[in-house]
């Protein structure tokens, strides 16, 4: 097994790479979605329609990646998923050039498409590690994305001032640099993801038999998702995915509306993907070490605080603080979730099932976006923040009882 741990040490290396490069990009972008909404809407209402439609696409293609990633394997789709975020960001930065909405859109769709590839390689680790180490393989891919927290929203400012010293709107130059980073992102994987994590996955599951038997009959992705263990995985995923984006889309909006620069702006959507990203390390760890539903439940409870915290004020530190709480208690949500799943998945079950569960998070993150719009135009940033509080008590509860009927103590997984 001594080869195949340097294999999967390998393979984790590039996919966090990778993760870095491709956050980095999609970061800088969703740093400035819902300012760029409105401005070429002529319509706050439209403020989380950008982020909507980038959701809506990564959801709804979501399954179809899975059913990709089975037939080309994991490195070529993910390839595949970078070239789309070229593609996408150079559409979304020509649109802001000409001021086009509707050509802004279609940028959004392509990287919402490209986004669902990237998110799938966090199981790619998982299916090369053992199962005892799941927990860390997802995590080590998931903390790519500290890079993006910490590069992404800060170079909205400078990538601005290059692109407007050229005569454009300084908002597309988040854009130009996505595309240049999803371009870096490709060429590293299609060099260095060899051999294919799908391949390593089945010698994996060979000799290290899972929940699930490797022989067996392959399940439908409705029969598994009837298996407690798997309906909480996914519920963790998906409203916690839900909380996030409706706090997180529109605090930018909320910021410019009290005279907040685009420093300023950046410096708390930076905070908020640090937590996202940074403590992966941690979440992981503890998932193996902890269980993964107690992952959920400590998840669950941070993003209630979260909520809460970030009606207190809207000056920068405050919001700081709540944001960075909301990306922290996602991570414990995503990590932990997206660990029990890969648990309950034989080889041939898993692409296509953890594409479908993407599916799901990608449409309830579309619905909070698009939500997040109009109920912060009607009622108030305040509002919105009080219903997301209540949805995060959702997978709190349903973790709660998961354990306790199938009498799973909180130190065990």
């Amino acid at each position: 097994m001594n080869n195949l741990d340097a294999i999967a040490r390998k393979i984790t290396a590039i996919l966090f790479a990778q993760q870095s490069l491709a956050s980095a990009g999609f970061i800088a972008a969703a740093t400035l979605n819902s300012i760029v909404g409105k401005e070429l809407s002529q319509n706050p209402s439209w403020a989380g329609v950008p982020t909507a439609v980038y959701l809506l696409a990564g959801a709804f293609s979501a399954f179809m990646w899975g059913y990709i990633f089975d037939a080309v394997g994991r490195r070529g789709g993910l390839v595949a998923g970078l070239v789309m975020g070229v593609i996408g960001s150079s559409v979304t930065f020509y649109a802001i050039a000409i001021h086009s909405f509707p050509l802004f859109l279609t940028g959004m769709v392509l990287m919402g498409i490209a986004n669902a590839a990237v998110q799938l390689g966090r199981f790619a680790a998982a299916e090369v590690n053992k199962p005892e180490h799941r927990g860390r393989a997802i995590s080590n891919v998931v903390i790519g994305g500290t890079v993006g927290s910490v590069i992404g929203p800060f170079v909205a400012g400078p990538a601005g001032n290059i692109v407007g010293s050229w005569g454009v709107d300084e908002l597309a130059g988040a854009y130009l640099f996505a595309a240049i980073l999803f371009a870096v992102g490709a060429v590293v994987v299609f060099i260095g993801l060899r051999p294919d994590p799908r391949e390593i996955g089945v010698q994996v599951a060979e000799q290290f038999p899972e929940t699930v038997s490797t022989t067996g009959e392959v399940r439908s992705v409705f029969q598994i998702l009837r298996q407690p263990a798997a309906l909480v995985a996914v519920t963790s995923m998906v409203l916690g995915q839900m909380v996030m984006v409706l706090v997180m889309v529109i605090t930018s909006l909320h910021m410019r509306g009290h005279n907040h620069d685009l420093p300023d702006i950046s410096a708390v959507i930076s905070s908020h993907t640090f937590g996202m990203y940074a403590f992966s390390i941690i979440s992981g760890r503890l998932a193996d070490r902890l269980g993964r539903g107690m992952v959920i439940l400590m998840g669950s409870a941070t993003l209630v605080i979260a909520c809460v915290a970030a009606t207190i004020s809207p000056d920068v530190l405050p919001l700081g603080v709540a944001l960075f709480l909301l990306g922290l208690g996602w991570n414990f949500c995503f990590v932990g979730g997206s660990t029990l799943l890969a648990d309950q998945l034989s080889p041939l079950e898993r692409a296509r099932t953890q594409g479908f569960n993407d599916l799901l998070v990608g449409l309830a993150s579309a619905f909070g976006s698009l939500e997040s719009g109009f109920i912060f135009a009607s009622l108030g940033y305040n509002m919105m923040a009080y219903v997301s509080a209540g949805i995060a008590l959702i997978p709190l509860v349903v973790v709660f009882v998961w354990l306790n009927r199938n009498a799973i103590s909180f130190n065990a997984s």
